[in-house]
């Protein structure tokens, strides 16, 4: 099971194992999360900056990287964003105290000022992925420029691209052995976020897998 976090940062290893038979549809979200709350800073995903150098000259300074923003209220957002489904909302609940299942992280994908946030919105009990979403700094609020509501999903920064894996159930699949994923890669383009790749993966079915079969509808 995953940690929970209030504003913490945690990327998938590969895939999102399946774990909810409430939702009928599981998640692995591999890393565990540090710290839940209204505070946390979540990893940023950023290369260095390069320099250009003029022949016979001082080295030029290295360009500043973009500036990562100070703590976001990640569950304020999320609340106060129209975009999000009222579902999500509902989900998005104390799971312990004053501890909310959220990860959150911070980098430039969007190429503004100021790195973007990448908020991840889980189920309390099973860490499954519910909501992922996108906000972009804007004259010092926060616009939603994507989202993503199908569970499970997850959502995560590499190396400057916007990365959401949705895993896949096939029928007979047992809840806790979904049939593969989807790993969709999206780019900031002209103002948006486009598909640029898209791949599918197989998951192997262990021999003696005692698992039940989600019953027939």
């Amino acid at each position: 099971m995953r940690g929970l976090t209030g504003e913490g940062s945690a990327r998938t290893r590969g895939s999102i194992q399946a774990v909810s038979a409430a939702l009928a549809v599981p998640t692995a979200l591999a890393l565990l999360v540090s710290g839940c709350g209204a505070g946390g800073t979540g990893a940023r995903d950023e290369g260095p900056a390069h320099a250009d150098s003029v022949a016979g000259a001082a080295t030029t300074p290295t360009a500043a990287p973009s500036k990562s923003p100070d703590t976001v209220n990640a569950v304020k957002l999320v609340k106060d964003d129209p975009k999000v489904a009222p579902e999500v909302k509902r989900e998005l609940k104390p799971c312990v105290a004053d501890e909310y299942p959220v990860d959150v992280s911070y980098g430039n994908l969007t190429k503004g000022s100021s790195d973007d946030v990448v908020v991840n919105v889980l189920t309390c009990g099973d860490a499954v992925g519910v909501g992922s979403y996108v906000y972009r700094e804007q004259d010092g609020s926060y616009e939603n420029v994507f989202k993503a509501e199908e569970p499970p999903v997850y959502a995560e920064i590499d190396r400057g691209d916007l990365v959401v894996t949705k895993q896949v159930y096939e029928k007979g699949d047992p809840v806790s052995s979904p049939s593969g994923e989807n790993v969709i890669t999206y780019r900031w383009t002209a103002g948006h976020f486009a598909e640029k790749y898209r791949t599918h993966n197989d998951y192997g079915k262990v021999a003696g897998d005692s698992a039940t079969p989600v019953p027939a509808s």
